[in-house]
This record gives C-alpha cells, sequence and structure tokens, in this order.
C-alpha cells in the first residue's frame, strides 16, 4: 500500500477502495451466471440446427464464453489479492490504514472497465446472433 510520489488525485481511501472490490465481485459473480445462461441458450440452439454456417458462429461463442469466464476468474481473483493486501496493511498500521489514501486499484480499475466494454459487446453480438438464427 504504497503511496509516495502519487499525485493527490490519484489517491483513494481505503475505504473507498473496499467498496469497488465489493461492487466489482457482485458484478463479475453476476457475469459469470449470466455467461452460464447464454451457454445454456446456446446448447439448445445448437441442438436444433444442423446449418454449417450456424455451426461455426456457435462455436466462435461457445469459445468467447470459455474465454469470458477465464477473465472472469482471473479478474476475481486479482481483486481477492489486492484486497488481500488491503487487510493485511489495515491489520499492521490500522491508523494509516482508516486516515490515508492509496493507489487508485493498480491497473484493477482499467481491467473491469475493459472487461466490462467487452463483456457487453460479446452479448449484444451474442443476442443479435441468435434473433439471426431463430
Amino acid at each position: 500500500m504504497h503511496h509516495i510520489n502519487i499525485p493527490k488525485d490519484k489517491r483513494r481511501s481505503m475505504a473507498d477502495l473496499h467498496f469497488d472490490h465489493v461492487q466489482w465481485t457482485n458484478s463479475l459473480r453476476f457475469y459469470k451466471e449470466e455467461v452460464g445462461i447464454f451457454r445454456n441458450r446456446l446448447e439448445e440452439v445448437v441442438s436444433k440446427n444442423t446449418n454449417w454456417e450456424f455451426a461455426a458462429k456457435a462455436e466462435h461463442f461457445q469459445n468467447s464464453f470459455i474465454l469470458q469466464n477465464e477473465q472472469i476468474d482471473t479478474l476475481s481473483h486479482d481483486i481477492k489479492i489486492h484486497e488481500n493486501g488491503m487487510s493485511a496493511f489495515a491489520k499492521e498500521q490500522p491508523i494509516a490504514a482508516e486516515h490515508g489514501t492509496f493507489a487508485n486499484h493498480e491497473g484493477l480499475e482499467e481491467r473491469m472497465e475493459s472487461f466490462v466494454k467487452l463483456y457487453q459487446e460479446l452479448k449484444a453480438d451474442f443476442n443479435r446472433f441468435l434473433s439471426e438464427w431463430m
């Protein structure tokens, strides 16, 4: 938990960082459940359609859903590591943790924003795919 040479506008309280972690963890849990729903829907549609063009597009989405789950697992793991680091610091230095400001997530915020953007694009593409082949 370093804040040496970090501009004030790039620092935040530990409570704010923790709030972000909780919010991101809940969002990732939701996305993981939603990917499961998409995978089930894809299996259902695949079982009713044998067109080769459809099969190729379906395989693309199947692979994309696997990658999304891997990204969710990686982000969840990295958030937990950051949260554990904050907890350890708070136990070692409770006064500094309560009153200090810290680096803003060490890149996690940008990674979450990027993930959400790409996830929303995949979701929109999948819904278009379903409407095209249903």
